[in-house]
């Protein structure tokens, strides 16, 4: 199961419905991936990725006599219900995240994917999903203020609560906005649903974002492969 981000390559072996082996690899360097491959396994993928680094992985699986089941949202999975006006044109990460979310919990819930961008979905107690964000993350807001601005230069800084250098400014200024974000669309599905959410982050930067918010959350950095791996298994079941 491959779950294809736009910096990384997400990826873990399953056999007997257990994970056996799993890599997160840049797309620069995919020799981890490759030691993996072996003629007639079955592949799923679910990609967000470029163009290029979608032909690259295609033409690694060709190569190894692999021909895989590339995934896309859709209108409704199991009791999930993708309520986009185009439902395809959801995100593929999105929609398995939120598959995910249903299968470890039927309490409403928050699905934060913090990337390249950062993604916040609600998902409702009857597995509707309510709406989501998409906010630039981390590295695309760093780019932002370094194109945008003639003395705002971009380098390691800490996030504090008063800032006292550009850089701590710059790094807390970007985990504030995308804690702003999360919270907001926390607080709005605690009113619609009357209960607080449960709240799940996953993502490459999770991390940088988790000590900081102000609400209960739990770090699942594989979520979007567990959605994967249900959609796969369901499908091998029918």
């Amino acid at each position: 199961m491959v779950d294809a981000g736009n910096s990384r390559l997400k990826w873990v072996v399953s056999e007997g419905g257990q994970w056996r082996d799993q890599g997160n690899n840049d797309y620069a360097d995919l020799s981890g991936f490759m030691q993996r491959l072996a003629p007639g396994i079955d592949c799923v993928i679910a990609s967000v990725a470029r163009a290029t680094h979608e032909r690259k992985l295609a033409a690694l699986l060709g190569a190894s006599g692999i021909v895989p089941r590339w995934l896309s949202a859709e209108a409704g999975f199991a009791d999930v219900k993708n309520t986009y006006t185009e439902p395809r044109q959801l995100g593929v990460d999105r929609w398995m995240g939120l598959i995910a979310a249903r299968q470890r919990t039927r309490s409403p819930v928050l699905v934060v994917s913090v990337g390249t961008a950062m993604t916040v979905d609600a998902l409702a107690a009857d597995g509707v999903f309510l709406g989501g964000l998409i906010v630039p993350g981390l590295s695309l807001m760093q780019q932002a203020l370094q194109q945008g601005t003639a003395r705002v230069t971009v380098s390691a800084g800490v996030c504090r609560t008063f800032p006292h250098n550009t850089a701590d400014a710059v790094q807390s200024g970007i985990v504030a906005a995308l804690c702003g974000a999360v919270q907001q669309q926390y607080a709005h599905l605690a009113d619609v649903a009357g209960v607080p959410p449960r709240c799940l982050l996953t993502g490459g930067d999770a991390e940088k974002v988790l000590p900081h918010l102000k609400i209960s959350a739990e770090h699942v950095p594989a979520l979007v492969l567990e959605g994967i791996d249900h959609v796969a298994g369901e499908s091998l079941s029918r």
